[in-house]
């Protein structure tokens, strides 16, 4: 029983972290010709209307998903499936209430909400976002079904599924509605539709699912819990995690609003001259002509002129912010399957299972993680110049932005992992308070740090180092503390950070080689430091044992992988 629940957490890991890959693929297909189309403005608009959407996401799914998981986990392992199936029913009416409240209030709302961040051009774009809040609670009701079954099918093929719809609708609509209208903020609206048609798609398809697998499910007899009380059981556990993820999420959205205003002050105070010269360095004003064309006249395009270096900035920041959330998201697989699979092992008494899952999740949070964060810190430059078409001003800032961002990678993930464990163990609000502390001490250094002409927008990330720095070390004090036999989580990344240190050391080497011989093409400038990046990695990887033989026979085609590796 042990090792199949081990099994499964892989499996289930390998199977989400697969289609990970195939939606981030498809996700730079659709932001990098996205940013093209709708510039860094546009893509401001779009990132604001993101965030004001996770806010009310974080509200209705942070914490219920996984309350719900674990919650089905236990009565599976103990083949109550009568009680599976009223859990279900029970957060089924609580996640679409939710849905249905938070999408009122992005529909209704819009345009107040869109002047608090600073953005009023964002407007259509929250409004178009709207269904999808209640669309994703639906979504997450069937995942949450699966997944507490150990059962990660359904949820990896809904996100490729999703992640393909978002592609060609988005494109197609911002294409169109940018031809027809010429209207940045109408094509960045369009772009959301995309987002929006996803969720309805895929939550077809999560249905067709979920009818199949609720009729294979066994029929029991057993006497289950009332509808109060396993509601009860689950905003226990949800409430905490939600409040803490949502605070979190509530705290990124006020630090937008924060950094935009002080940034904009920095620009008011800026010398006329100073400002010239930093517009024109942005290619947002040359000679006393705008981009467009028109001859500007300073009392009168000044204004907007400031507001547009500042959205320019912003959308540079959610640029690199994007990138950084990419190999972060390949976490969020891992988190995913060690819930249930910790709970069940727990529910049955098998402590041995539950600590031989954590220390096999850390090690291939560390595999994942060390080498993108490496990689990213010593390929900045190449990487933003590929993926967002910068170059002069803009490049220097995105290259910065983003190695600052790169060394947060490791520490999002110990967070995301560690949150993890102690939710599965049964202890949802020490979590909470940790992020609670990170986030404030993340606003405090944003408001601080971008009030600085000398800093400006670098603030953020920073901010953001802070955050993630003070959430980790406390995770590892509170995991030490409330497991009775915790996992050695420092030791088992020591050697994933060793291989991914010596590998930058070539992908630099690779980089810098190619530049002194004249190179200029932005893709052979990443794709060769990455490809030597990868041998060596993978060589050092194996030498130095960051992965063991054990966690190889775990994953689909271990023994196969495992002899390839010579492990």
């Amino acid at each position: 029983m042990s090792e199949t629940k081990k099994q499964n957490f892989l499996h289930g890991t390998a199977l989400l972290a697969l289609a990970t890959a195939v939606v981030k693929v498809i996700g730079a297909l659709y932001k990098i010709p996205l940013n093209a189309i709708i510039g860094e403005q546009g893509f401001g608009y779009f990132n604001t209307a993101y965030q004001i959407y996770n806010v009310l996401l974080m509200i209705s799914t942070a914490g219920l998903p996984v309350a719900m998981s674990r919650m089905i986990s236990q009565a599976s392992s103990l083949g109550n499936y009568r009680q599976v199936r009223k859990v279900y029913t029970v957060c089924r009416t609580i996640f679409l209430s939710l849905g249905l409240i938070s999408a009122l209030l992005m529909g209704c709302f819009a345009g107040p909400l869109a002047e608090f961040m600073g953005q009023p051009n964002a407007k259509a774009s929250i409004a178009i976002l709207a269904p999808a809040s209640f669309l994703i609670c639906l979504m997450s009701t069937y995942r949450g079904f699966f997944q507490g079954q150990s059962n990660m099918a359904p949820t990896s093929t809904s996100q490729v599924l999703e992640a393909a719809v978002k592609l060609v609708v988005g494109i197609a609509a911002a294409v169109l509605l940018k031809f027809y209208f010429n209207s940045i903020p109408l094509a960045a609206g369009g772009a959301i539709l995309g987002v929006s048609v996803s969720c309805l798609i895929s939550s077809f398809y999560l249905n067709r699912c979920y009818r199949k697998a609720i009729k294979d499910l066994p029929i029991t007899d057993e006497a289950t819990s009332s509808g109060k009380e396993i509601a009860k059981g689950l905003l226990a556990i949800a409430i905490p995690i939600t409040i803490g993820s949502a605070g979190l999420q509530l705290l990124t959205t006020l630090e937008t609003s924060v950094y935009m205003d002080r940034l904009l002050q920095n620009v008011n105070a800026m010398h006329e001259l100073k400002l010239i010269e930093i517009l024109e360095s942005y290619g947002l004003y040359h000679n006393g002509v705008l981009p467009n064309g028109d001859v500007a006249y300073l009392n009168y395009d000044f204004a907007a002129l400031k507001q547009s270096l500042v959205d320019t900035q912003k959308g540079i920041y959610d640029m690199t912010v994007t990138i950084f959330n990419m190999p972060c998201s390949f976490i969020t697989p891992i988190t995913i399957s060690i819930i249930p699979a910790i709970t069940a092992a727990i529910t049955t008494g098998d402590h041995k299972t539950a600590r031989a899952t954590e220390e096999s999740a850390v090690r291939v949070t560390a595999l994942m993680a060390m080498p993108c964060a490496m990689g990213l810190f010593v390929l900045a430059e190449p990487v933003t110049a590929l993926l967002g078409g910068y170059a002069g001003a803009k490049l220097v800032l995105a290259t910065s932005l983003m190695r600052i961002l790169s060394v947060c990678i490791v520490f999002n993930a110990t967070v995301l992992l560690t949150n993890a464990m102690m939710q599965a163990h049964g202890h949802v609000v020490l979590p909470v308070v940790n992020m609670f502390v990170g986030g404030i001490l993340k606003l405090v250094a944003i408001f601080v740090l971008t009030g600085n002409p000398h800093i400006g927008i670098l603030g953020t990330p920073i901010g953001s180092f802070i955050c993630y720095v003070s959430i980790t070390v406390l995770n590892l004090i509170s995991v030490r503390k409330v497991l009775k036999d915790p996992p050695k989580i420092l030791k088992q990344m020591l050697r994933g950070f060793l291989s991914a240190a010596i590998m930058g050391v070539f992908a630099f080497g690779a980089w810098y080689g190619l530049k002194a011989l004249g190179l200029t093409s932005n893709l052979i400038l990443c794709a060769l430091p990455i490809c030597v990046g990868v041998v060596v990695y993978l060589v050092c990887a194996v030498t130095l044992k960051a992965i063991t033989r054990e966690d190889c026979l775990l994953l689909p085609k271990g023994e196969k992988i495992a002899k390839l590796l010579h492990l």
